[in-house]
């Protein structure tokens, strides 16, 4: 059996070691490895890099990971390892990940990509001109929720789509009288932190691959909580945008908004949903559940604010059935680019797509601060669009 050796930076990171540690490189290596061509197979080796060794040798010890190290340079310089994985924060992404390219190694990306397009953009021409296989993590298209939504449009469920409407979010504590769910430097604008930057490069490739490419934004963003607790107790003031509120057009006259929030408390079945209305019939799709309602079973309700209502709303739509096995969309995608390196398989999600993400989160951004619709013109850059 074949070994693929990947290098690992940024596992001590809730993300990092739960999604794509765990969940994705063990489990891999635990059905067996990742099935190739042929009948092949090929299981992965991790070398775990990061900044403290404590928690690098705890992590190991509780795998039996036998390979771990502070010295990304060493681990790069090893002949063993094939692939370098990023997920740590954002601001320490481009240096990195610079370095596996003139080291020769294939790249596999969190994103954000970097913290700025014009950084973006330097990666994705840094990989294609060292002639490495490049990739950037796209998990919401995995989920089994907008997997099915895939298949609904797919089939020509909706007729002609006419809007999107997403919700995302949930109440981050503040920190002083309950610890935070999210790190303190997510709140940061000078450690690469913020919703925007964080959320609108998911939300680019979401909606460039199920609807259609993105042409403008209108945006606002914003700092609800301005003041936060971080890890060791201390107060510190909130420089970045916690929420996010953003129109976007996309190609075919379809418009999209999305609200991005960690300032808001859950009232809606999953912390994702999409509903997607249709002419000929709308959509609610979360991280799991998909239900529609076909314009042969819509109601005709009648605006009455003298009664109460009486029709169960959302009785009237109707569950999709799984109808196939829904694997972790990290570990489908972990897959996926293991057999882009070994077998050149096909992975359309590379680091030019994520410098779409970037464009998008830095062109809302923009939007915001100067309360003016922004157009999203193709990267030319010679990367790609």
């Amino acid at each position: 059996m074949e070994t693929l050796g990947v290098v690992m930076n940024g596992v001590t990171g809730r993300m990092g070691y739960r999604q794509h540690l765990v969940r994705s490189i063990l489990a891999i290596n635990e059905q067996g490895g990742v099935e190739l061509s042929g009948g092949r197979r090929v299981r992965l080796r991790p070398v775990l890099v990061g900044r403290s060794a404590a928690k690098l040798e705890a992590i190991a010890a509780r795998h039996g990971i036998p390979d771990w190290t502070t010295d990304l340079g060493a681990a790069l310089a090893d002949d063993r390892t094939t692939v370098y994985f990023d997920a740590q924060t954002t601001n320490a992404r481009v240096a990195a990940v610079t370095r596996a390219i003139e080291a020769g190694k294939h790249v596999y990306v969190e994103k954000p990509t970097a913290e700025t397009l014009a950084d973006a953009l330097a990666l994705a021409r840094a990989a294609r001109e060292a002639g490495v296989k490049n990739g950037v993590v796209a998990d919401k298209l995995f989920l089994p929720g907008l997997l099915k939504l895939r298949r609904l449009i797919d089939g020509g469920f909706f007729g002609r789509i006419l809007s999107v409407r997403g919700e995302f979010g949930y109440w981050v504590f503040e920190g002083d009288w309950q610890a935070a769910q999210r790190p303190s430097w997510n709140y940061r604008a000078e450690d690469g932190g913020g919703i925007a930057l964080d959320m609108f490069p998911h939300w680019a490739y979401v909606l460039e691959n199920l609807f259609g490419g993105i042409e403008a934004v209108t945006a606002r963003a914003v700092t609800h909580i301005e003041e936060r607790v971080d890890e060791h107790g201390r107060p510190y003031k909130v420089t970045a945008d916690d929420a996010a509120y953003a129109i976007f057009e996309l190609a075919g006259g379809v418009i999209a908004q999305i609200n991005s929030s960690w300032a808001v408390r859950v009232n809606r079945d999953e912390l994702v949903e999409f509903q997607v209305d249709g002419t000929h019939g709308s959509a609610v799709a979360g991280l799991r559940r998909c239900r529609v309602q076909h314009r042969s079973a819509t109601p005709m309700p009648v605006w009455n604010p003298d009664l109460p209502v009486t029709e169960p709303f959302r009785d009237q739509w109707q569950e999709i059935p799984d109808n196939a096995e829904f694997g972790n969309g990290f570990k489908t995608q972990w897959e996926m680019f293991v057999r882009h390196v070994v077998d050149d398989a096909p992975f359309p999600y590379d680091l030019a797509s994520g410098a779409r993400g970037v464009q998008l989160a830095e062109l809302g951004l923009r939007s915001s601060a100067e309360g003016v619709r922004v157009e999203m013109p193709p990267i030319t850059s010679g990367v790609g669009a």
